[in-house]
């Protein structure tokens, strides 16, 4: 079936054309026909990645008066960039369509800007429910004349809390109007809102609810959390022409995981709801163009991302809910392409991957975290490749060959192969000389105790000595002359701490107890704790301090954002520090790739 079939006019069929859409994809096919010549509520079913936005805009534009300037159709999305997507989508379709105006209304962005654009009068609305609210409580648009009102991610506008906003927005609304309800995935939430916004609405679906992309490869690698940004580089550096979107669960960690990548010499940024809409903007623009290699983003702001060609879709983190799961891999593998969605999990994960196995009904392959001899293969073999496709410019170079054989003259092709080669691929094996292997063996368990890889310690150093997390840290770090990246799993108490480290540095951690070392007048003593403790007491039930627990436990931060289950890290921006720069405990200075950590930096440069 062609779009010529669907009963497109001539004006749309054109811009189709131009867009280069050749055949309509199966969600287009149901929709554009039906929505072009009957007047009914709808809920449509696809997979991310489908088409749905011309889904519900061509017939959306098929039926349009353009010679009247009043908003005939209303388009709600859960987000800016979404909003944003949509409207460039619907502009691009409407270009050869005489009279035809779109706008885009959200937060932001200057609301002077939008108001003047609606008085100039345009037939679609996109907006995002905060703003279109303000615009109709300051009475800057009516909503009178809206005959179709599609609810884009229905489900994640829901999840976002904007249940009251749809309530006020769809009483603005004509009784008799239209409401295409269109989504990827078919939770309870948006069976309510079918319920309660539509009526008799036709179920079109094209695949299995809430089921996941066939050409989607589903991969989970398992490792302590302290191990889990190594992985993330050592998954850039095993996939050389990785482009790719890394989730994260809250925007603190989103910028962190973003600010150690790019440290690390990565062409990656990050994208959250702390950004203003200037900065979102300029990163999704990068990221579009490929200047960006990974876009490390929040489920919020990167839901309805519609980029082409990437290929990974990494989870730093599972999300918290795991029907979010559908949505993040949904950044991948669109338009019939393929794609690899990989989780980088702790062994108590483990259940939520059965969950999201149920969900989207297909099944995860577990994955070794690569090694630092497969790592240096690809990286390798990447290099060949590109240098066999790569293009010579023979004029520019000619005027310097000359000088060039001259210089190599006396090596021959294999000696010149193995030496250009050389150059990159010794680059390569000495960063992943001796690098640790970051996988737990099936059945191990996770953190101090019952894992023999680490090691649980009692210091009898506390809040009450003037420590937190960070400085507690820095101050065993340095005492024993290590990486803060060896400590982890800090719990600091009101008089006592505990932490952990990999268990072959126990016995350099104990003889801090025969050096003498004191913080304020006090000895520093620290012990091997072998079972979880009691607030207040250690392994053999003596008191050891205060109650008053601190403020972390397990690693977690209370405060909410940050790394939770032991792997908060402290990832900075470069700072000036004396004779080096660091970034929370990152010094450019040091090297610990032979120490059991994994050397800071990675193979990060701009491959695009």
């Amino acid at each position: 079936m062609t779009f010529q079939e669907l009963g497109l006019n001539s004006d749309l069929l054109k811009a189709v054309t131009e867009l280069g859409f050749t055949m309509p994809t199966p969600i287009q096919q149901q929709t554009i026909g039906l929505l072009s010549k009957q007047k009914t509520d709808i809920v449509a079913l696809a997979q991310t990645g489908t088409g749905k936005t011309a889904a519900f805009g061509l017939p959306l534009l098929n039926v349009l008066d353009c010679s009247n300037k009043t908003v005939q159709a209303l388009i709600l999305a859960p987000t800016r960039e979404l909003c944003v997507q949509i409207t460039n989508d619907i502009k691009n379709y409407g270009k050869f369509l005489n009279g035809f105006g779109a706008t885009a209304i959200y937060g932001g962005a200057r609301i002077d800007g939008q108001i003047k654009d609606i008085k100039r009068g345009v037939q679609v609305v996109v907006a995002t429910p905060g703003r279109l609210i303000d615009m109709i409580e300051r009475r800057a648009i009516s909503l009178a004349t809206v005959k179709n009102v599609v609810l884009d991610e229905a489900d994640e506008m829901l999840n976002m809390g904007f249940k009251d906003d749809l309530d006020i927005i769809l009483k603005e609304t004509p009784k008799d109007k239209n409401t295409w309800l269109f989504s990827a995935t078919m939770p309870k939430e948006v069976e309510r809102i079918a319920r309660t916004y539509m009526s008799n609405p036709m179920e079109l679906t094209t695949g299995k609810k809430n089921e996941g992309a066939d050409n989607l490869e589903h991969v989970y690698y398992v490792v302590s959390p302290r191990d889990r940004y190594s992985a993330l580089k050592r998954v850039a550096d095993y996939f050389p022409e990785i482009f790719g979107i890394v989730f994260c669960r809250t925007k603190a960690e989103t910028q962190e995981v973003a600010d150690a990548l790019i440290k690390d010499g990565y062409s990656a940024d990050a994208l959250h709801g702390d950004l203003s809409q200037s900065q979102r903007d300029f990163v999704m623009k990068r990221f579009r163009s490929k200047t960006l290699q990974m876009l490390v983003a929040t489920d919020v702001a990167a839901r309805g991302i519609d980029v082409n060609d990437v290929t990974h879709v990494i989870n730093y983190n599972l999300p918290e809910d795991v029907e979010n799961y559908t949505h993040r891999t949904g950044r991948t593998a669109r338009a019939g392409k393929s794609g690899i969605a990989i989780a980088i999990i702790t062994p108590k994960d483990s259940g939520k991957i059965k969950d999201i196995e149920r969900i989207i009904k297909k099944k995860f392959e577990r994955k070794d975290v690569p090694n630092g001899l497969e790592v240096c293969e690809k990286q390798l073999f990447n290099l060949v490749h590109k240098l066999h496709s790569v293009e010579v410019k023979d004029v520019e170079i000619e005027s310097f060959l000359p000088a060039i054989y001259e210089e190599l003259k006396d090596l021959s092709k294999e000696e010149l192969i193995k030496r250009f080669i050389s150059e990159e691929f010794n680059r390569f094996h000495e960063y992943y000389d001796n690098a640790p292997d970051l996988n737990i063996v099936k059945g191990a368990v996770d953190g101090a105790f019952g894992n023999s890889r680490t090691t649980r310690f009692f210091v009898n150093m506390g809040q009450l000595d003037g420590f937190n997390i960070h400085s507690l840290k820095e101050f065993l770090a340095d005492s024993v002359k290590l990486h803060q990246r060896m400590i982890f799993n800090v719990d600091v108490k009101s008089s006592f701490s505990f932490f952990e480290t990999e268990s072959k540095m126990v016995d350099t951690f104990l003889a801090l107890n025969s050096s003498n070392i004191e913080f304020n007048n006090r000895k520093i003593s620290l012990e091997v704790s072998n079972r979880k403790m009691k607030e207040g007491r250690s392994s053999d039930g003596e008191r050891r301090g205060g109650g008053g627990g601190g403020g972390y436990r397990g690693g977690e931060r209370r405060e909410g954002g940050g790394f939770r289950g032991g792997d908060k890290r402290e990832f900075k921006r470069p700072r000036s520090s004396g004779g080096g720069e660091k970034s929370g405990g990152f010094s450019r200075e040091k090297s610990f790739g032979k120490s059991g950590g994994e050397k800071k930096k990675g193979f990060g440069k701009s491959r695009f």
